[in-house]
């Protein structure tokens, strides 16, 4: 089973590893090169290596693991290797791992001798059902997130949740945080069906997992370079990046995970429809409920609100000096590029601590 996320096909478990051998047998790449942080590499590197096929040369690349390296220099190091190994043109990078290796080996597959093909295996929930998913590859500059980067498909996505048996719990929350975005965003069957998880068992997961890539892939097909439709994958994201950065850098906070930061988003942003689109408040008291039961409250005090209204003008959806929303007007019916004035920003953020 496929799924066309813009011109990137996306195969599940065994069929996608018969897929891989089928395309490696067709293209036949120079030197295959293995993308890993240090955590992969120890967990899911020797898995996959027992799946993979083939006679070609195979080099390992191992960055370190976090968001705090998914960074220019980062991508440097990996540059100079491919460049010390023998990489070429027809050289092909597999992503091994959750986000950061995904973006980071994407960008930089994408930019080395002007692009050399690569494939994702996404090994985390959040690179699963996001990250891998698309064609956005990049880094981030400073503690300012996806600032440098492109929009370039990878050669397929393979999906094998297997890989989720290696996850601690907190990683699987985080991804499990952007699934619950698509249900807000696409439709209120599918976000009712990811809520109400009692256990997030692998079984429970796959047909979920299955279901957030067709929402995902299918915004990404109808506007792959994210013109419209695709605006609405921000949802919570332009707050929630926003906090993400702030705690990334500030030695007083513990770094959240992607998906802590964007459930909190989730919530301001969902306060915010409320006051501005007339999202409909029971459904936005549940949201509330559902969310904080899920994801830990994050340290956000007062003080902090002017550092993060300052950070989001770096937010990417932005546009002649104004800072562009994703909104809801109800569950699965979103408004793009909506401005919202700093006071009820505020409002949110304070909503956010007082729920």
């Amino acid at each position: 089973m496929a799924v066309l996320a813009s011109q990137a096909p996306i195969f599940y478990k065994e069929k996608g590893y018969t897929e891989f051998s089928n395309y490696l047998n067709s293209s036949k790449p120079s030197i295959i090169f293995v993308l890993v942080d240090s955590n992969t590499h120890n967990n899911c590197l020797n898995i996959f290596l027992q799946k993979l096929e083939t006679d070609v040369v195979i080099e390992v690349i191992e960055m370190e693991a976090g968001e705090e390296h998914k960074n220019i220099e980062t991508c440097s190091g990996i540059w100079e290797t491919l460049s010390e190994l023998g990489a070429d043109r027809k050289s092909l990078i597999l992503n091994l791992g959750g986000g950061v290796v995904t973006d980071l080996g994407g960008f930089v597959a994408s930019t080395f001798k002007r692009g050399i093909s690569y494939i994702n295996i996404p090994t985390s929930l959040l690179a699963m059902v996001d990250a891998s998913v698309g064609g956005k590859c990049g880094v981030d500059l400073g503690n300012l997130k996806n600032q440098i980067g492109v929009i370039n498909q990878p050669e397929m996505v393979l999906i094998d949740s297997n890989y989720l048996t290696t996850l601690p719990a907190n990683e699987m929350r985080s991804g499990l945080a952007e699934i619950l975005k698509h249900g807000l965003i696409a439709n209120e069957a599918y976000w009712e069906k990811a809520i109400n998880l009692e256990a997030l068992t692998l079984e429970d997961l796959d047909d979920l997992i299955i279901e957030s890539i067709e929402i995902k892939s299918k915004i990404v097909k109808e506007d792959p370079t994210e013109i419209n439709i695709r605006k609405t994958l921000n949802y919570g994201h332009t707050l929630g990046h926003a906090i993400e950065s702030y705690f990334l850098t500030n030695p007083t906070k513990t770094t959240l995970l992607h998906g802590e930061a964007i459930a909190a988003g989730m919530i301001m942003a969902t306060h915010l429809s409320y006051m501005i689109c007339g999202f409909p408040e029971k459904k936005l008291k549940d949201i509330t409920k559902k969310l904080n039961e899920l994801f830990p409250k994050i340290n956000l005090l007062k003080e902090d609100y002017e550092i993060v209204l300052d950070l989001l003008k770096f937010d990417k959806k932005n546009s002649h000096g104004n800072i562009n929303f994703v909104l809801l007007k109800d569950i699965g019916q979103a408004k793009l590029d909506v401005i919202v004035p700093n006071t009820k920003l505020i409002e949110a953020m304070n909503y956010y601590l007082k729920n």
